[in-house]
């Protein structure tokens, strides 16, 4: 017996004209465990086949669901010519989105601690001070402190309680701040009012800030934003991910909507991917995107630069 799956938004009805569907899986991903895992980097992939062209596309790999997974995949004997029909048939038909776990959290850091958190803000990219103090970075223990500091505050089970997470992440800022430059000036901006305020904010369950450590969403939104060029609705058929919930996803959709026109997700349906081929690919090219970037072609068509979402 199968457990029901879990997460999603299916459409409110059948969404008007021409409907882009598309299957998306990832790898790497560890849940709100950013710091604490051995896989840095998450790739998110979606593909734009029917299930006909996946099954066939699978089939002329000479591949079986058993080897739909990118470490057996890319040790098979025949592996770089394998990847290159791959890579050749997914051409302009696929997307990655790649992200910087660390980064993600450096984002999550300015975007609650200097800017005013919400859905919109995954619509865009990450804001310049973002970039400003990941440069801190280099100085090695300080920085491992202020990110766990950080994690430990704003997760939602937290292992700190909320003014003692408060006061330890403050004290790393302080101790982070001494780098100087421009890192240091950012973390000068951050202020103890500032951090008591979403401390409490998190506190009492505001669902209007994104879960500052779910990096699954941002990586949603910017899929979205990649397939949105083709002007038509967007139905998301994803792997199980329990993130992925009616609301968040509700949150988002609205988000995603510019000015008074509909959003481009029109809705997402989790499924197995035991039963759908298109999602069996996504996975695939996720795992071979984490495992080997370089061998995606033509940067900026299947894949981003490392970057937060």
């Amino acid at each position: 017996m199968r457990s029901p799956l879990q997460g999603g938004l299916p459409p409110a009805g059948a969404p008007g004209g021409a409907v882009l569907e598309i299957a998306c899986d990832e790898s790497g991903f560890s849940g709100a465990n950013l710091l604490r895992s051995t896989e840095p980097v998450i790739t998110h992939a979606s593909v734009d086949l029917s299930v006909a062209e996946a099954v066939d596309l699978i089939a002329g790999l000479g591949l079986s669901a058993y080897e739909l997974k990118s470490g057996r995949f890319l040790r098979r004997p025949d592996a770089a010519v394998a990847l290159d029909r791959l890579m050749t048939a997914l051409r302009g038909r696929a997307h990655v989105h790649r992200i910087d776990k660390e980064l993600f959290l450096v984002t999550q850091v300015v975007e609650l601690l200097l800017a005013e958190p919400s859905y919109r803000s995954l619509t865009r990219g990450p804001l310049p001070e973002a970039h400003d103090l990941y440069r801190a970075r280099s100085v090695g223990g300080d920085w491992d402190r202020f990110l766990a500091a950080f994690a430990d505050m704003v997760r939602t089970r937290r292992r700190i309680p909320g003014r003692a997470g408060a006061a330890r992440f403050l004290q790393a800022r302080d101790t982070l701040a001494r780098i100087g430059g421009p890192a240091g000036a950012v973390l000068e901006r951050i202020t103890d009012d500032r951090v008591t305020a979403i401390v409490s904010r998190l506190d009492d369950g505001d669902r209007t800030i994104p879960p500052p450590l779910e990096p699954m969403i941002a990586a949603l939104a910017a899929t979205i934003r990649h397939w949105s060029a083709r002007q038509r609705p967007i139905l998301v058929i994803h792997d199980e991910q329990s993130a992925l919930t009616a609301a968040r996803l509700a949150r988002l959709q609205r988000a995603l909507a510019v000015g008074d026109g509909p959003s481009p997700l029109a809705g997402l349906v989790t499924a197995d991917s035991r039963d759908d081929p298109r999602i069996q690919l996504a996975d695939l090219l996720a795992g071979v995107a984490r495992r080997m970037p370089s061998a995606l072609p033509g940067a900026g068509r299947l894949a981003e630069p490392p970057r937060a979402g």
